[in-house]
């Protein structure tokens, strides 16, 4: 990743501000689909929005859905939050007695957020607010009160890129996790590292193209932070069509991925046999015929599939393990687990 100074860090984020928090009005004011998403919501997110205030839904900024299931009671955190669209879907899907808290450090957004808290509140039913917005920078999150090991999940859409130091914002996200807890974003990563000149841009840094992450360092930052294992569950194209951004960008092909990650101890660098398996019951809501832990591991209900101790520790291991049952364990090593599964299409186990 680039290595950057405290000045230029301070000015990156200034134009960053400057640009979500004065420049853009909506997202119709953006000028490439990196930092929107086209995909339609899940079954469980289609009846929440239109709950959403419309100033909510008309400045929201994202690549993706990553609101994963089984949130209902837990504590959620959403790394750059913006207006707050993920923030109050999330407050309906934890309900009543869970928590939600966003972080922004972009004034102009946050009160936007803010100012729609009573309206929410009083929409899903609730007595009294179940989330919280908290202005700062997701590279210190312990500046704006988040203890270690205090959140069960942590997402993120669309943000992370725009952060001049990324290892930071990885390793906060570990340190405030839980154990078995889950790191779930969408974001623009790059097929290389971005030339300096486009780093360097503040328009194409605020399309979020100009700190897309490049696949193989965001890799490595993800194992120095101590994620082990990191799974995509889908991947798609970035198109850029102005002509003279293009220009700038070269050859550099930009995909929008969402990522899941889990703060696990036991989790190995490579796939490893131990002759494990796991059973999907059919439990999580929205998906009653099959479940996609990644875009490699597809489980049908009812349908035992063999799987490398990594999938299987990750099912164990979360919350997860109340709907996929894993069966075995590491007492024996019949050697590299050799990944055949071949749907969903999109690659699969470790990398």
């Amino acid at each position: 990743m680039k290595q950057t100074n405290p000045a230029d860090e301070e000015r990156i984020r200034e134009g960053v501000r400057e640009y979500y928090g004065k420049s853009l009005k909506g997202s119709s004011d953006l000028k490439t689909n990196a930092c929107t998403c086209s995909c339609s919501p899940d079954k469980r997110i289609a009846p929440i929005l239109p709950l959403i205030d419309d100033e909510i839904l008309d400045r929201f900024y994202g690549c993706g859905s990553p609101i994963p299931p089984l949130l209902e009671g837990l504590t959620v955190l959403d790394l750059g939050c913006g207006t707050g669209r993920d923030v109050y879907i999330v407050s309906k899907l934890v309900g009543e007695n869970g928590h939600v808290i966003g972080v922004d450090m972009t004034r102009e957004q946050l009160d936007v957020a803010e100012s729609h808290l009573q309206s929410q509140t009083e929409r899903f039913g609730y007595t009294k607010p179940n989330v919280d917005f908290r202005q700062g920078y997701i590279e210190d999150l312990k500046s704006v009160g988040i203890e270690d090991s205090s959140v069960d999940v942590v997402i993120s859409n669309c943000v992370i890129n725009l952060s001049p130091r990324k290892d930071l914002v990885f390793r906060e996200i570990h340190r405030v996790l839980k154990e078995g807890g889950e790191l779930y974003f969408s974001d623009v990563f790059a097929d290389r590292r971005v030339p300096d000149e486009v780093y360097a841009d503040p328009i194409l840094r605020g399309e979020c193209l100009g700190g897309a992450m490049y696949t193989e360092d965001f890799r490595r930052a993800m194992e120095k932070a101590g994620f082990q294992v990191v799974r995509y569950t889908s991947v798609s194209d970035v198109k850029v069509d102005d002509p003279e951004m293009r220009k700038l960008l070269g050859d550099v092909r930009f995909t929008s991925r969402t990522v899941r990650a889990f703060k696990l101890p036991d989790l190995e660098d490579e796939c490893e046999d131990y002759g494990q398996t796991v059973i999907y019951d059919g439990g999580i809501e929205g998906h009653p015929e099959w479940f996609d832990l990644d875009n490699g591991h597809r489980f049908y209900t009812n349908h035992p599939k063999s799987v490398c101790g990594n999938t299987a520790s990750m099912c164990s291991g979360t919350r997860y393990g109340k709907h996929l049952h894993a069966r075995g364990d590491r007492s024996r090593h019949y050697g590299k687990f050799e990944c055949r599964d071949d749907e969903p299409v999109g690659g699969c186990c470790c990398r």
